[in-house]
């Protein structure tokens, strides 16, 4: 019998195609997040977080795993003056962004951001990436490549699901999904395999001290953690890093987690 660990099962969602499920079901994507409450809200306060001073005008920001543009949109929010490049991997969610109005200083770009070499040119003065790291098969060396992009001291907001660490986050986190988000899916799009992938990642997904040491281990100082209120409390957070070399700016939020948002704290 062979030990070797098995592939992919055929027809199940993973981190090797992901993007061509988003594909799928971008379409009704929109429709889907918009019925999760305070989903754009929390995507303002992780950019908002960041802590990018003066409108964002005269620099340059970097959107990761931007799908249909509600990261994007939340980035634009908290720099409205901002360049900002908005990439992702999924061509019909570009597509879906792209129909969106948008001013001329964003752009949106296809790539995989385990490549991110070849579709876009660093330094930035900022990355957003919302709910992406946990779709990629190396963290570590994608994180690396986040650092290497940014200029020193610049800000990485990592907004993600992250429920490991606490039972009551997970049960929640289940309940919702087999509750909720699956069967709405199901209705939705007719199939839930996309949304089932989401329950089960996020299952598996680091905790907050697993994601914390990873940032560091990869190079980012200054590594926080803030989570979100309402029923994603203590299941999304926003973890916040920093390029080595210049220390924050007068413009930072001094306190570990603004008013708007809630500190975290142990079950």
């Amino acid at each position: 019998m062979s030990s070797s660990k098995p592939g992919p099962q055929p027809g199940r969602i993973d981190q090797t195609n992901v993007s061509r499920s988003f594909d799928v079901h971008a379409r009704n994507y929109d429709k889907l997040v918009n019925a999760n409450p305070g989903y754009h809200e929390h995507l303002r306060m992780s950019a908002k977080r960041m802590g990018i001073g003066g409108d964002g005008a005269g620099l340059r920001l970097l959107d990761l795993g931007c799908g249909t543009g509600a990261s994007t949109a939340a980035l634009l929010d908290a720099a409205p003056q901002a360049d900002i490049t908005a990439v992702d991997a999924s061509v019909e969610m570009l597509a879906q962004a792209r129909r969106k109005t948008w001013p001329a200083h964003v752009r949106f770009v296809h790539g995989n951001a385990e490549e991110l070499e070849r579709v876009v040119t660093g330094p930035y003065d900022g990355i957003m990436a919302a709910y992406l790291l946990r779709n990629l098969t190396d963290r570590n060396a994608a994180l690396r490549s986040f650092r290497k992009l940014l200029k020193p001291g610049a800000p990485l907001a990592l907004h993600e699901y992250s429920v490991a660490d606490s039972a009551r986050s997970r049960a929640v986190w289940t309940a919702v999904c087999w509750g909720v988000i699956i069967p709405m899916g199901r209705i939705r799009t007719g199939s839930a395999d996309l949304y089932r992938y989401l329950w089960r990642s996020v299952l598996d997904f680091d905790g907050v001290e697993a994601l914390t040491t990873r940032m560091h281990a990869t190079g980012f100082d200054d590594v926080r953690v803030q989570t979100v209120p309402g029923w994603q409390q203590h299941i999304v957070h926003t973890f916040l890093g920093r390029s080595p070399g210049v220390p924050p700016t007068a413009d930072d939020p001094d306190a570990p987690t603004p008013p708007e948002g809630i500190d975290l704290t142990k079950d």
